[in-house]
């Protein structure tokens, strides 16, 4: 695996208006091979990208105007590709609140969460997007280095929307990295360092918390919020198929001191993919 210390020269991060069709007929209650856990922890990741995702937007186009090139160009498709996923994911979500669930408490709830986050400074709310960028890009590594086994059950178009927005995260996974690099380049090595940290430190407990409460809302309203679900649960996030688990490893490198997102180059995951998706602007 290449060593790098910056974005690769040749990384583009096209924009694909894709749209993805959800209906009572593929998308029941229990979508994921007709399983409460794996539905669960979808829908709860789910419930959380619009509004995170338009919280990465804002963080990042604030400083937009202050870039160089090509990185102002990179903002310009990350953002256009993160309203494309925050688009697709309301879609996702209203087939989940269509299937019987209350997703609005659910997304009241990460609401809440990113009011404070917002009470930050526009540099601390940057050091957020990257340490939830960086969450993002390696679940998006863990299910399609895993060949998109975490989806086998999953119905055609709920597949389709996971492995496409994997594939964007992975390619845009340093644009808010490398606007916080250029952003802070004033600043002490150390003082870089302690506000990404801390950063992901709180990141890690309200993501954690956060699907973890959105999950036991969706068991509750399924009415088996029980001992043997959350054994199951554990044993579906740590176990097999394991995605908390074959991320941890990559989790802990963010907390290197020179760590850059693209250190881990797993290009090599995206042709594939590619190949379903396209590689250019759609």
């Amino acid at each position: 695996m290449a060593t790098l210390h910056r974005t690769p020269n040749d990384m583009p991060i096209p924009v694909r208006n894709l749209r993805f069709s959800h209906d009572a007929a593929t998308h029941p209650r229990w979508w994921h091979g007709g399983d409460p856990v794996p539905t669960a922890f979808f829908n709860a990741l789910s419930c959380t990208f619009p509004l995170g995702e338009k919280f990465f937007m804002d963080s990042v186009r604030a400083f937009r105007g202050r870039t160089p090139e090509p990185l102002a160009s990179q903002i310009g498709d990350f953002l256009a590709q993160e309203a494309v996923h925050s688009r697709e994911h309301m879609a996702f979500n209203k087939a989940a609140a269509d299937a019987g669930y209350d997703i609005a408490a659910l997304e009241a709830r990460i609401k809440r969460r990113l009011d404070f986050a917002r009470t930050r400074s526009a540099e601390e709310q940057l050091a957020a997007t990257c340490a939830l960028e960086h969450f993002t890009a390696i679940l998006a590594h863990a299910l399609l280095a895993n060949k998109g086994l975490d989806m086998n059950d999953a119905p055609e178009e709920a597949r389709r929307l996971w492995t496409w927005h994997a594939m964007e995260e992975i390619e845009h996974k340093a644009v808010a990295f490398d606007t916080y690099l250029h952003v802070t380049r004033g600043w002490s090595a150390l003082r870089r360092y302690r506000i990404r940290i801390r950063a992901m430190i709180v990141a890690t407990l309200i993501l954690y918390s956060t699907v973890g409460a959105n999950m036991r809302d969706l068991y509750r309203a399924d009415g088996i919020s029980n001992r043997r679900i959350w054994g199951r649960t554990l044993k579906y996030l740590f176990v097999h198929p394991g995605s908390l688990r074959r991320i941890f490893p990559a989790y802990l490198t963010y907390f290197k001191p020179r760590f850059h997102p693209w250190q881990h180059d797993d290009r090599a995951l995206l042709p594939a993919v590619h190949a379903q998706f396209g590689a250019a602007t759609a």
